[in-house]
């Protein structure tokens, strides 16, 4: 799949008229039906005037191979974070809730959960020896000042998780910092969990988490790496001016005019 090309046919063309003959000259040509000029994401020629004009070096910054797929991971990365935000505060807002209807909760699962054991003994399911009932039964004999603090610790949890896909989403800078320190922060405690039990889900999302941080880290050139912030300043800026530069010296009829007839809707 051309990334590029499915990026414009959903958010349109990028097109940029430089104020340098030489460079203009080549990213513009007629055709029977007017000028056409060439989009810096995917390359083809789109009829109509450009988008905008100015010196070749002032191009816009367009997200376009690499930088694309750079974009798509970080996006769904940011998806696996909300969903585990509001995961993580609906779990909260039910251990609140819960501490105000403790009693009745409790009375339900002394009385009503022992009805299902004959079930489950037919089933072969160890009933008494279920982690879930553990866990049920420990959430239910503790205090109500402990479920309190688990509530607040799982609010905040959620609260960052949610800061944490919008930086990521928007693309932002800081919402990369951020992705790492928190990631970071939290792989010490699956590893524990590891060493408590381990299963096919504990050990996929310790994976996921060490690959995204590596990821984010070098791709992004955080904290120093790979040249630090200049150098990832440097690379877009020095991209956005050799898309124009390296588009402004290919051949006059590129692949790109020939689908002008072939797809009138993307007609500018």
């Amino acid at each position: 799949m051309d990334w590029n090309l499915r990026t414009c046919a959903r958010k349109g063309h990028v097109t940029y008229a430089p104020t340098e003959d030489t460079f203009r000259e080549k990213l513009h040509t007629p055709t029977p039906v007017g000028p056409a000029w060439r989009c810096l994401r995917c390359g083809d020629f789109v009829i109509g005037e450009p988008h905008q004009t100015g010196p070749a070096d002032r191009a816009p910054i367009v997200l376009r191979g690499r930088a694309l797929r750079d974009a798509l991971i970080l996006r769904l990365l940011s998806l696996e974070r909300f969903i585990k935000g509001i995961l993580c505060l609906a779990a909260a807002y039910g251990v609140f809730h819960f501490r105000s209807h403790r009693d009745g909760v409790e009375r339900a699962f002394n009385e009503d959960v022992p009805l299902l054991k004959p079930f489950m003994d037919k089933i072969g399911w160890k009933f008494e020896e279920s982690g879930m009932i553990h866990t049920i039964r420990t959430v239910i004999e503790a205090e109500s000042r402990t479920l309190l603090w688990v509530a607040a610790g799982l609010a905040l949890y959620g609260t960052l998780q949610l800061i944490e896909g919008v930086g990521l989403w928007m693309l932002k800078r800081w919402g990369e910092y951020f992705a790492v320190v928190a990631t970071s922060l939290g792989l010490p405690i699956e590893i524990y969990e590891l060493t408590e039990k381990i299963t096919f889900t504990r050990v996929g999302a310790l994976v996921i988490n060490i690959v995204a941080v590596l990821y984010i880290l070098l791709s992004k050139r955080l904290f120093g790496l790979r040249g630090g912030k200049a150098a990832h300043e440097a690379e877009r800026h020095e991209a956005s001016f050799l898309e124009v530069e390296i588009a402004a010296n290919e051949p006059t009829l590129p692949r790109g005019l020939r689908t002008v007839p072939r797809t009138p809707a993307g007609v500018r």
